[in-house]
Formats: C-alpha cells, structure tokens, sequence
C-alpha cells in the first residue's frame, strides 16, 4: 500500500473483521479503482484477516487508529477535513452511518455513498421489536443524508428502500465484483480432498460460508440425509464459524458423518467448485450470494433457496437452477437429485454471471459516485 502524495478522489472506509465476502469484494474493487483511474485511499477500522494483507500498493493506507464505527467519526472528521476527496464510499451499515454523520460534522463538501449487501428486515426477523427499533432508527435518520445508496440485488434494493424511507431512485443496484482475471487461474490448482479424485464413483456436493444461522446448513444436512434414499453421494462443507460443533452432532444422529467432510475455511475455494458435481446453497437469507455466483461462472450446477435476496436475481428464477423453499429439506433433496440427473452444460451456467466481472462492477460504482466518465470502459494505462 502505497503513500501517495497527492490527495485522493475516494476514500473507501472498511473494518477488515475477518475473511468473509464483504472484505474480498472490497478488496477486488480496490484492485481495480486505481487502475480505472481514480487514486484512492483505504480508511480501516480492523484490519484482521488475509484480505487485508492482499490490499495493492496503489491504495494508500489511512489506519483511523479505532476498532469501531461508533468511536471512528473524530478521526473521520479530522480525515475529511484535511484531504477532502470527492467521494467517499462506506462499506457496511454502521461504517455508513458513521460517515455521513462524520461529513455533517466535518462541513465538507465529499460525496458520501453507503454500500449495502444484505437484508436487513430478514436478518432481523423475530427478533424483539426493541432490537428492531434500535437499528432502524438510525438508518432512517441518517440515510437521507447519503448522496446514494449502493445495493449488491434488486431485493436489497427494495429492501433499503422499505427499511430506510429513502427515495427507490436513489438506491443504485451494482452487481458484486466476483469474478475476476485470475479465477480461471486458481480454480485450476491442487486439491487435496480423497472425495474428489478423478477416479471417484459417487458426486460430490459442495456447500461452503460461514457456520452461521444465516447459511442454515442445518437444512442442508437433512436434504443430504434425505438424498441418501435416492442415490449415495458425499458432502463437503467449506467454511468455520460458532456452529460447527452442532452441525457435526446433527450429521451424527442423521447417521451421515462419514458421507459429510468439513475441511475448516480455504483461501482458495474455487478448485473445490470446479471439481465438485453440484453446488447447494442453503441460506436463510442473502444479499447476493458470491458462491453461488462463483459456482456458476466455474461451471458448477446449483442447487439454492429462494431466500432474500439475490438467488432468484442470479438463476432468472430458476432458468439456471433449480429455486427451493426456505427450510424445505424434502424439496432440497428433491432438486439436488433432479440436478445431479440432468445437469445444465458448464457455458450455460457462465453464461448467466457475466455481469458479476469485477472491472464492470468497479466501473459502475465510479460512474454511480460521479468520478469516471460514461464512455470509458477499461482500465487505465
């Protein structure tokens, strides 16, 4: 990460808190931001995790020396003041709230635009109506101020749009920039999984993502189970998180523990996809689901829920694979048998992510924040 003299026309503001998808999109719009020609600095709350350490050396690193949204917008303040960029881009709900209320305080006359990549309303459903009030109230009172709003789907889109009071037109939908030059490169390294030998005589399905209540492996685990009468398969599951201790403990009462293999989180998931039979996606609830985008663009058939958001948006409802219910561990199984039966050629499935390319996400989210013109369309120098 460079130190670069002159001031920046975007300030993008991040906490790295681990190695999840916000942090890798981020990081692939930083990789291409420069190149577009927009000098831009990176302002960090955490910086934990691998994504961070793969920041390129034309971002300048502005550390704001707090861990904390709620406790960054002093040095937010003093930032703005002193360099003044164009715009600043906000990834995150409470990184955003914090900008714009920084910029109120600052005077300055940066262009403050908040990148939203989940459902709120479905990541807070059932919870207590108190919860619920503390964390949109916020967002009602300080959206309004952002110049724009910059959702991943269609259905985070109208999600803000209900949660936030804020104007349908100023709520801007980009497309996550998954796919990038080097995909292709990576899928095509080393695997060191028995289950996925050439040689093997029973599909491999692939799950992968945080071991959260979100991702609802649970289902997953009981469609798996269910699939065993139809035909014999095997499971991988990437990821780690706070359930992996009961997700284990279900796949041995189920009495499927040795068809199911949880290989922890990997740096490099995309030999894993390319290599599998199927993909599942099994969340609750999405904004758009890289993975699955991910599986697609590998040639992957999938398998996912019609969850909010961005599985129906991804699969053109379904034109691309097959879209199960919520919860619905018999329709899960049902779909994962058909698709292992009669899977989509491998173009076809590329064919639906084309627009998830990184450089056309970075352009849109320049052209979106006024710093590139319309007609340029490729990457500087």
């Amino acid at each position: 990460m460079s130190a670069r003299a002159q001031r920046p026309d975007l300030a993008v503001l991040i906490s790295f808190s681990g190695d999840g998808g916000v942090e890798r999109m981020v990081l692939n719009l930083l990789r291409r931001f420069p190149e577009l020609g927009c000098p831009t600095d990176l302002l960090t709350l955490k910086t934990e995790g691998g994504h961070f350490h793969a920041v390129p050396d034309s971002v300048r690193h502005v550390p704001l020396g707090v861990r904390h949204a709620s406790t960054s917008v002093p040095a937010l303040v003093r930032y703005l003041r002193r360099e003044r960029p164009r715009a600043l881009l906000a990834a995150k709900d409470r990184a955003g709230r914090a900008a714009l209320l920084a910029r109120r305080l600052a005077g300055v006359d940066t262009r403050v635009y908040v990148r939203l990549g989940n459902t709120l309303s479905a990541s807070l459903a059932g919870a207590p109506a108190l919860k619920r009030w503390a964390r949109y109230a916020p967002i009602r009172r300080l959206y309004p101020w952002a110049d724009g709003l910059i959702a991943v789907s269609d259905g985070v889109a109208a999600d803000v749009h209900e949660t936030s009071g804020v104007a349908r037109e100023r709520i801007h939908v980009i497309r996550n920039p998954v796919l990038t030059d080097t995909i292709d490169t990576l899928a095509h390294e080393t695997v060191d999984h028995p289950w996925l030998s050439p040689e093997r005589e029973e599909p491999v399905i692939l799950a992968m993502g945080r071991l959260t209540r979100q991702k609802d492996f649970p289902t997953l685990l009981q469609a798996f189970a269910a699939l065993q009468t139809r035909r014999h398969a095997r499971l991988i599951i990437l990821g780690e998180g706070a359930d992996r201790d009961a997700l284990e403990q279900q796949a041995q009462e189920l009495g499927i523990a040795d068809r199911v293999s949880m290989p922890g989180f990997q740096d490099n998931p995309y030999p894993w996809l390319r290599q599998a039979d199927m993909f599942t996606l099994s969340s609750a609830w999405e904004g758009s689901p890289n993975a699955l985008t991910e599986a697609l663009a590998l040639g992957c058939p999938s398998v996912s829920t019609d969850c909010p958001s961005g599985p129906r948006e991804i699969l053109e409802g379904g034109r691309y694979g097959p879209l199960v219910p919520v919860g619905d561990a018999e329709a899960m199984a049902a779909a994962m048998d058909d698709t292992l039966r009669a899977p989509l050629p491998g173009d076809t499935l590329r064919e639906a992510v084309a627009g998830y390319r990184d450089v056309a996400s970075a352009s849109a989210y320049l052209r979106v924040m006024a710093l590139r013109d319309e007609t340029t369309t490729t990457p500087a120098g």
